[in-house]
This record gives C-alpha cells, sequence and structure tokens, in this order.
C-alpha cells in the first residue's frame, strides 16, 4: 500500500528512479488483482464445485438406498484403537452379523458395523446399499456439498491472491538486488580515494 501511495508522490520527484516507478506500478496491479481477479477467480471455481458436488449428490442418491437391516449377533470387537479419536466413535458402532433386503429383492447378510451400543438378536438399524445390496458409504449430502464448494472457492482465491503477492515480492526482491549490484559497481568505479580532500590533486 505504501509504494502505490508513493506511486503518486514519486510523479514529479527529481530523485525518482525508474525501479521506483516500477515498484510502484507492480504494487497497485498486483493491489488490483487481489481485490478484484482474486474474489473473481474464487467465485468460478466455487461455482464449477459446487455444481460438480451438488451433480455428485444427486447420482449418489439415485445410486444409493437406505434398508434395514437386522441383527442376527453381535461379533467380537476389533482390537483396539490407540488413536483417541477413532477409538471414541468406534465406542458407538459395534460389529455385526447382519441380514437385509437389497432394493433388488435379494436377501443378504454379512458383517456390518452398526450404529448401536448394545446390539441384541432382532435389533433393526439403518444400512446404506447399492442396487445390488453390497453395503456403500452414506451419500453425501447438499450442505455438505455447498460447504466444500465455498472451502474450495476461498482455497483459490486465497492462492491466486497468494501467488499474485509472492510474484511480486519475488519481482522486487531481483530490483532491489539489481539495484545494489549497481550500487558496488559505482563505487567501485569511484575508487578508495573518493571523498577524501586532496583527491585528483
Amino acid at each position: 500500500m505504501r509504494a502505490v501511495i508513493g506511486l503518486w508522490r514519486w510523479r514529479h520527484n527529481p530523485l525518482r528512479r525508474t525501479t521506483d516507478l516500477v515498484e510502484a506500478w507492480l504494487a497497485l496491479a498486483a493491489l488490483l488483482f487481489i481485490l478484484v481477479v482474486a474474489p473473481l477467480i474464487g467465485a468460478v471455481v466455487g461455482a464449477v464445485a459446487q455444481d460438480a458436488l451438488q451433480q455428485s449428490v444427486r447420482d449418489q442418491r439415485q445410486a444409493r438406498h437406505e434398508v434395514t437391516a437386522t441383527v442376527v449377533k453381535k461379533l467380537s470387537r476389533a482390537a483396539p484403537d490407540p488413536d483417541p479419536e477413532t477409538s471414541s466413535t468406534r465406542d458407538a458402532h459395534s460389529r455385526v452379523l447382519a441380514k437385509w433386503t437389497a432394493p433388488d429383492g435379494t436377501a443378504q447378510h454379512g458383517t456390518v458395523v452398526a450404529d448401536l451400543k448394545s446390539p441384541h438378536h432382532g435389533d433393526h438399524f439403518a444400512l446404506w446399499t447399492d442396487g445390488h445390496g453390497r453395503i456403500v458409504g452414506r451419500p453425501l449430502d447438499s450442505v455438505t456439498a455447498a460447504t466444500h464448494a465455498v472451502l474450495a472457492g476461498f482455497g483459490a482465491a486465497a492462492l491466486a491472491a497468494g501467488s499474485v503477492e509472492g510474484g511480486r515480492r519475488m519481482i522486487v526482491w531481483r530490483m532491489v538486488r539489481r539495484r545494489y549490484a549497481r550500487w558496488d559497481q559505482a563505487w567501485d568505479k569511484a575508487g578508495p580515494d573518493w571523498g577524501r580532500t586532496g583527491t585528483g590533486s
């Protein structure tokens, strides 16, 4: 921002260097990109992600079906998990042998994880399957899809803004290094006696 303000101040300054103007114009261009173009990129990416994810929600709702399964018997627990987050989630579920009817009418059975704390023979619970009765995950819901799309948009905007700012800083860094190199060359040309009384006499 200081470089943008400096652009106005440097307009007629006799001490102005070309690199000062380039640096100020570069800062202005980067600021405009970050304020205008990056949000547009984020909006476009978010809209595309929203369309794709909502289509995925519709596809999953057509392909996945919620059926009611019946507990045949409870199975022994799996080995304890040292990860406290996954183990706390697992404590609310139980491994059971269950039977269910697939959407195509075939009878199915198998080992599943039921969201029952203490399942008994004959208990019912919901299960998601495909059209042939194979177990699948719960379909994505619209709210979660919209949240992912918003996050994708924010991420794209932040990435675009960060890339522009990183590029601007890299260009300014190279300009400063070149400026210092020119100063070193000028000092070398002036020689070690520059500024001393009697130089050149």
